[in-house]
């Protein structure tokens, strides 16, 4: 599973990676801004975010509200920043200074939800109907003939879509389609 560090100070990421190293966690990137993990979080698809309170460019809740579905963020900060909202189910808090052994239970348990999400969301697409594959297999075509798209390019461009509006593939690939009969 991926883990992208996230910190202000460089000397701050070193150290969590080696920390997160000497655990056993080797597919660790390191970031310094909000901008750099979102970009880090698009490419990996999933995994955790272990961030301070503020990066460079923004505070940990402006970065939490653009989390990716398959994405939780671990604040590591001081008693003094401690989070008002707290009940996110993509979010969870330690208090700075930690343990190691703190860290890492947390950081599994953490993985381990996403990992879940994950199986969850592809028992969802197994188990379509007949009907809505056809959906989607229409909208796909469609894409890939007026947009010029591979296969892959457009269930990429269905699932970002489904994403960015709330909706499921289904409903994305029905859009899709009413709005070629324009």
């Amino acid at each position: 599973m991926n883990i992208i560090i996230a910190f202000a100070k460089p000397k701050d990421l070193q150290n969590f990676k080696s920390i997160l190293s000497r655990g056993g966690f080797d597919s660790v990137s390191t970031v310094s801004s909000g901008m750099q993990a979102l970009s880090a979080m698009e490419d990996l698809g999933s995994g955790v975010i272990i961030c301070g309170y503020r990066l460079n460019d923004m505070l940990y809740s402006e970065l939490l509200t653009d989390l990716p579905p398959y994405f939780k963020m671990l604040l590591i900060a001081s008693a003094s920043h401690v989070p008002t909202e707290t009940d996110a189910d993509n979010f969870m808090f330690l208090q700075a200074p930690l343990k190691t052994d703190e860290l890492y239970s947390t950081l599994n348990l953490m993985l381990e939800g996403v990992q879940n999400l994950r199986k969850k969301a592809k028992q969802r697409r197994l188990n379509r109907s007949d009907a809505d594959k056809k959906t989607i297999d229409k909208a796909k075509a469609l894409l890939m003939e007026r947009h010029h798209m591979s296969e892959p390019e457009a269930h990429k461009y269905l699932q970002r879509c489904a994403m960015d509006s709330g909706t499921n593939m289904v409903e994305t690939a029905e859009m899709i389609i009413s709005l070629n009969n324009i």
